[in-house]
């Protein structure tokens, strides 16, 4: 499995490659004069966004595989994917405002898609001190999975909030093929390095605790 794991990390690491060299280097500046290459941040921005919605997607389901089989991995699975989802979540944050500054004049707007996923970084970080405030592992896995099944209400929230209400977020309908390629490139590397780091994480902990029992 380890050697699987390291083949998965190659593979995202020549994608990513690809992926990056095809968005940055290839494809021309934006036909619009405000964002010129600024449109390139999209080919982080994206697929940091949809791999923190997969990963927070995967805490919900162990959060209730746990609770109906009351096995530790899947709570140790489910913190872990919200750990990797909180990174992705904060890139897409700091690459969207970036973005935001250039094309609406200022980091900030209150735009319903800034302002949902906002929201669902406040959430997912109260989730970690949730626990960090639980000395019970049993009692700490119990209540985790509880919050983390209602905390997700934040994620579909955050992806219908363009269709919702009135957005100045660009639609992703409008992303043509020749950006289309290299995002879609990008996309598949960064959750092929989601679920790497799951695995590496999930193994790591499973000997800390073994390592903790046998103390």
């Amino acid at each position: 499995m380890k050697k699987i794991v390291v083949i998965i990390m190659l593979l995202s690491f020549i994608l990513f490659i690809i992926g990056s060299y095809v968005g940055l280097v290839l494809l021309p500046e934006s036909l619009d004069k405000t964002l010129k290459n600024n449109y390139r941040i999209i080919f982080f921005h994206m697929p940091s966004a949809i791999t923190s919605f997969l990963a927070f997607t995967i805490t919900l389901v162990s959060s209730i595989t746990f609770l109906s089989r009351r096995d530790i991995k899947w709570d140790i699975i489910a913190v872990n994917s919200a750990k990797i989802g909180f990174f992705f979540i904060t890139a897409a944050l700091i690459s969207g405002s970036i973005w935001a500054n250039v094309a609406w004049g200022t980091y900030w707007n209150w735009d319903p898609r800034e302002t949902t996923v906002l929201i669902l970084w406040f959430v997912y970080a109260a989730y970690f001190a949730l626990r960090s405030s639980i000395e019970s592992v049993e009692d700490k896995a119990r209540m985790s999975a509880v919050y983390a099944i209602f905390a997700y209400v934040t994620v579909p929230l955050s992806y219908l909030s363009t269709r919702l209400f009135f957005s100045l977020h660009p639609a992703t309908a409008s992303i043509g093929l020749k950006i289309g390629i290299p995002l879609l490139l990008n996309l598949t590397s960064f959750i092929l390095i989601y679920f790497s780091l799951l695995y590496l994480n999930y193994w790591a902990e499973k000997i800390e605790i073994k390592m903790g029992v046998s103390e």
